[in-house]
C-alpha cells in the first residue's frame, strides 16, 4: 500500500504550551518499498509511526494509506484500516497465557478471514523458524525467539504495511540484526511495505531508504544506491528461498 503524508502535524498540550510530535511531515513511501525511520528520542519516529497506523490523530494535514485519506475515516474504517497494519513493538507485547500459535492467532479472533487462522499461524511460524515451538508459552522462549513471534503475528491477517517501532531495542546487537534480516525476507516473500524506526544507524542503512527526522520535523530522504539495492535484492531472494525451503519441510 503506498502511504503519503503532506503537512503532517500531530500536536500536545504541555503545560501552557503546544509540544509538536510531528511538525509538517510530506513524504510519499510507494508500495512495497522498505523504510528505515531514524533520530534520537523525541524526534517523533513513534508518532509517525503510530500516525500511519492510526494509532494517533493527526492535530493537521493528512495521511492517506492504500488510497484512504485516514482524516475521513470513521471509527469503524479505521478498525478496518488496523487489520490491514502489521505492528511489532519493542517489547514484544505476547500475551503470557496463551501458547505461542495462539499468540499469533489472537488479532484475528474478533473477525471472520478468508483463510484457516491457524494454519496460517503454523505456516508462518515455520517461516520464523519456530515450529517447533507452537505449544510453548511465550516464557520459555528467548528475546529474539519472542520477537520471532511477534513478527508472524504482525502478518497473521495479511498486511499490506508492517510498522516496526524500535524493534531490536530490547535485544542485544547480533540478535538484533537477526531479527531486522527477518523482517527483510518475510517483505520480500509476503510482499508488504516496511517501516522500522530505530537508534541504531548499522541497522537503518541495510533497508532501501532512510527518513531522517530531529524534532519532529523531516531533516533527511535517502535512498541506497543502485550497488546497494542489487544487493539488497540478492540477499532479499536467496532468503525468501530459505523461507519456502522451511515451509515446505
Amino acid at each position: 500500500m503506498d502511504i503519503e503524508l503532506s503537512d503532517a502535524v500531530v500536536e500536545f498540550q504541555a503545560g501552557s504550551a503546544p509540544l509538536r510530535a510531528l511538525n509538517g511531515i510530506s513524504v510519499r513511501i510507494p508500495s512495497g518499498e522498505s523504510v528505515s525511520i531514524v533520530g534520537p528520542s523525541g524526534s517523533g519516529k513513534s508518532t509517525l509511526l503510530h500516525v500511519i497506523g492510526a494509532m494517533e490523530q493527526l492535530t493537521a494535514g493528512s495521511v492517506t494509506v492504500g488510497g484512504r485519506d485516514l482524516s475521513r475515516l470513521r471509527e469503524s474504517g479505521l478498525v478496518d484500516h488496523r487489520r490491514r497494519v502489521g505492528f511489532v513493538f519493542q517489547r514484544f507485547h505476547l500475551l503470557p497465557a496463551l501458547t505461542v500459535l495462539d499468540n499469533v492467532v489472537a488479532p484475528t479472533l474478533p473477525y471472520r478471514t478468508s483463510f484457516d487462522k491457524r494454519k496460517r499461524a503454523r505456516e508462518l511460524l515455520a517461516a520464523v523458524g519456530l515450529a517447533d515451538r507452537a505449544a510453548d508459552l511465550p516464557g520459555r522462549l528467548s528475546g529474539g525467539q519472542q520477537q520471532r513471534v511477534a513478527i508472524a503475528r504482525a502478518l497473521i491477517g495479511e498486511p499490506g504495511v508492517v510498522l516496526a517501532d524500535e524493534p531490536t531495542g530490547s535485544l542485544d546487537s547480533a540478535t538484533g540484526r537477526e531479527v531486522v534480516d527477518l523482517l527483510l525476507r518475510m517483505r520480500s516473500e509476503y510482499k508488504f511495505s516496511l517501516l522500522i524506526s530505530t537508534h541504531d544507524a548499522g541497522l537503518a542503512r541495510v533497508c532501501r531508504r532512510r527518513l531522517r527526522l530531529s524534532d519532529g520535523a523531516l531533516v533527511g530522504d535517502e535512498v541506497a544506491d543502485a550497488a546497494a539495492d542489487a544487493a539488497a535484492d540478492v540477499a532479499s531472494e536467496a532468503a525468501a528461498d530459505a523461507v519456502e525451503d522451511v515451509r515446505s519441510d
